[in-house]
C-alpha cells in the first residue's frame, strides 16, 4: 500500500509541481476521482512527453502530431506510466485541471471536488496489470484519506464529460479494477 497522504502528497512518489493547478472553493470536500486514459503524442507510450504537457514545457513545434497541444494547459494529480510508476504533479488538496467541462451527479465542475489520475493508455489499447495494481493501491489509499470517496465515486473522465471525452475507454477493465479493490481492501483491514 501507499502510505498516507502528507500535505495533499504521496510520500515516495517523485512530485512535478504543475503551474496548471489553483485552490478548490472553500469549504469543498474531494469526494471523487476521475480516471483518465493520456498519451503524448496519441498513441505513443513512453519519454517525458506527459510530464511536459502538464508542466507546460512540452515543445509543440517539435513534432506536427503536438501541434494540437500547443498554448493546452492542462494537469492531473498523478500519472501511473505503464510500468506503474507514479508521478505526482498538483498537491490534492489544490484542484488539477484534468475534467473540464464536467458534471457527476448533477453537480458540475468536478476539478472543484475531485482528484484526477491519469493513466498512460489510450481508449483501445488494455491497460498493464502494473498500472493496475498501482491504481488499486493508490485509489485505496485516497479511500482511507478521503472517506467521502467510495468505489462508486471512481468514475471515468467518459462518465462526467458524456459525448464529449471517451477515456480510460471501453478496454478499462471497471469489473475487475472495483473486485481488486474489494480485495486490497479487506486484505488492509484482516478480513478474509
Amino acid at each position: 500500500m501507499i502510505n498516507s497522504c502528507h500535505d495533499g502528497l504521496l510520500p515516495g512518489v517523485p512530485f512535478l509541481r504543475s503551474p496548471n493547478c489553483n485552490n478548490r472553493p472553500a469549504g469543498t470536500e474531494i469526494d471523487l476521482i476521475v480516471l483518465h486514459g493520456i498519451s503524448v503524442p496519441a498513441g505513443r507510450f513512453g519519454g517525458r512527453a506527459i510530464h511536459e504537457l502538464f508542466m507546460n514545457t512540452l515543445d509543440c513545434s517539435a513534432l506536427s502530431l503536438l501541434s494540437s497541444l500547443q498554448g493546452l494547459q492542462v494537469s492531473a494529480h498523478l500519472l501511473i506510466d505503464r510500468a506503474g510508476e507514479v508521478t505526482q504533479f498538483v498537491p490534492f488538496e489544490q484542484r488539477a485541471w484534468h475534467a473540464g467541462e464536467s458534471v457527476w451527479t448533477e453537480r458540475e465542475a468536478c476539478n472543484d471536488y475531485s482528484i484526477g489520475i491519469e493513466l498512460e493508455g489510450v481508449d483501445q489499447c488494455a491497460y498493464t496489470p502494473r498500472q493496475y495494481q498501482r491504481l488499486v493501491a493508490v485509489v485505496v489509499d485516497l479511500m482511507q484519506r478521503y472517506p467521502r470517496i467510495s468505489p462508486a465515486r471512481v468514475v471515468g473522465h467518459c462518465d462526467v464529460a458524456p459525448g464529449r471525452k471517451t477515456d480510460p475507454g471501453p478496454v478499462f477493465n471497471w469489473a475487475g479494477f472495483r473486485r481488486q479493490i474489494e480485495r486490497f481492501q479487506a486484505t488492509c483491514t484482516g478480513i478474509s
